[in-house]
């Protein structure tokens, strides 16, 4: 049924990809404000990262506590603590005996993304203190879990399902593949009547969102990324997201029962700002809501992400661990 369900999306965004190509990617300004289609959608397209968020913290740390932005002094503190990082990053390694770089402890620094300093103190808007409003102490520690299980700590790892999707090269899940992280941060959003595509730098990501009205498919039927449907909320896309898996913890410790609002708003030329509120009764006291700003990339097009460490140290982990239970015999 998996194999069936991938096909079809994959044809769906190879017929938007084709629709696209025939209309144009860019933006067209009617009575100079507004950006729309050719066929009279609102015009969310474009190359975008996330890499201006990546030194705001998730949740709001405490010493933020009842602030949305950080005071002048504390900007100035992170414009200095950026501008040191950019020389570090600068600075090449010498080997001691060949006097050459690239022998240095940390990757190049073009593998790594900064982006610009922020004055936003969580990425978390709502509620108002920035703090994810967790059920019980229970559905925390299983958040925790979550986070931590990612190929760390003491497990038997009988086979590759004991390793999380993410360190196996499958995919770092929905909502988490449009929060940005080290690197690839980027993402791409296409438009073709009734559809909407999105591709993500992370692991190869992509996903089709249909317009049409279609209704939500039978809770069966459940896939990594969920199932998507959009509509137009003015000149806002809301995408409504269920049918995660059952048997995985989908995100921040929510499980099968998770649900997305997602929403996107084009707010100037080379911004869309993105909105996901998440549900789920058994993890969270109430919903809550992230918000980003989606900017126009520089670069050329998404790259290709070839997850090779991962495959490598799926094998050398598996096999580690088949090596340690001769030596406990």
């Amino acid at each position: 049924m998996y194999g069936i369900a991938v096909m079809k999306s994959l044809a769906s965004a190879l017929a938007v990809m084709t629709v696209v190509a025939m209309v144009g990617l860019h933006p067209h300004a009617q009575g100079g404000s507004a950006f729309r289609t050719p066929w009279g959608d609102p015009d969310i397209q474009g190359l975008f990262t996330t890499d201006d968020e990546l030194g705001v913290p998730f949740e709001r740390p405490e010493q933020f506590a009842g602030r949305d932005v950080v005071s002048d002094k504390e900007f100035a503190d992170r414009q200095t603590q950026a501008a040191r990082q950019a020389e570090t990053d600068a600075e090449e390694f010498v080997a001691p005996r060949t006097g050459r770089g690239g022998d240095g402890t940390g990757p190049p620094a073009h593998w790594l993304e900064r982006g610009k300093p922020s004055r936003r103190t969580s990425i978390v808007i709502d509620p108002p203190d920035g703090r994810i409003p967790y059920l019980n102490e229970e559905a925390r520690k299983r958040a925790a879990s979550a986070v931590n299980m990612r190929t760390s700590g003491q497990r038997p790892y009988d086979g590759p399902q004991a390793l999380d999707y993410y360190d196996r090269c499958i995919t770092r899940g929905l909502p988490h593949v449009i929060f940005p992280t080290i690197y690839n941060n980027t993402s791409q959003i296409v438009q073709g009547p009734g559809y909407v595509a999105i591709r993500y730098e992370m692991i190869h990501d992509a996903r089709v969102i249909p317009l049409d009205g279609r209704p939500q498919l039978s809770s069966a039927i459940r896939h990594y990324f969920g199932d998507s449907r959009g509509h137009w909320d003015g000149d806002t896309l809301v995408v409504e997201v269920t049918n995660f898996p059952t048997n995985m913890v989908n995100y921040r410790g929510a499980g099968g029962q998770l649900q997305l609002t997602e929403r996107f708003r084009r707010v100037d030329a080379n911004t869309v700002r993105y909105e996901v509120t998440v549900r789920d009764p058994t993890t969270f006291s109430r919903p809550w809501t992230a918000m980003l700003s989606l900017r126009s990339s520089s670069q050329p097009d998404v790259f290709e992400y070839a997850c090779h460490e991962g495959n490598y140290a799926m094998r050398n982990i598996l096999s580690g661990a088949r090596a340690a239970e001769k030596t406990q015999k």
